[in-house]
């Protein structure tokens, strides 16, 4: 599977909030860092960080407005939509760096705002 490919595979996967299957996509070693917190490194710390962010969210799905490949690097701009228990939705604008190896996610960065998401998290819990 190629690079832009296994990426699509890996978004559409957070369709069904199962951290087990998301933290599949990623290396033993691999590294997820959203930018303005800490980055976690290792499947399992990738699994369990998934676990806690999906938690208060019954769905999710996530909007790519720009692709770009280069090799086993893949950039994307996209609007990742997540649904809380009572309906409100969270809209996160982010830019998205996949850096892959082997079939696999090595690393991801994630760049968006943080104050925006936190507001919108409190608000809905």
């Amino acid at each position: 599977m190629d690079a832009a490919a296994l990426v699509d595979e890996f978004i559409a996967a957070w369709g069904r909030l199962d951290p087990d299957e998301l933290a599949g996509y990623f290396a033993e070693d691999a590294t997820y860092h959203n930018i303005p917190i800490m980055p976690v490194t290792g499947r399992q710390e990738v699994r369990d960080f998934i676990a806690g962010f999906v938690g208060p969210f019954t769905g999710a799905h996530f909007t790519v407005h720009h692709q770009a490949v280069n090799g086993d690097t893949v950039l994307n701009e996209r609007t990742d939509t997540f649904t809380f228990a009572n309906g409100n939705t969270l809209d996160i604008q982010v830019m998205g760096v996949f850096e892959l190896r082997d079939g696999k996610i090595q690393n991801w960065r994630d760049y968006f705002d943080l104050a925006a998401v936190t507001e919108a998290l409190a608000k809905n819990a």
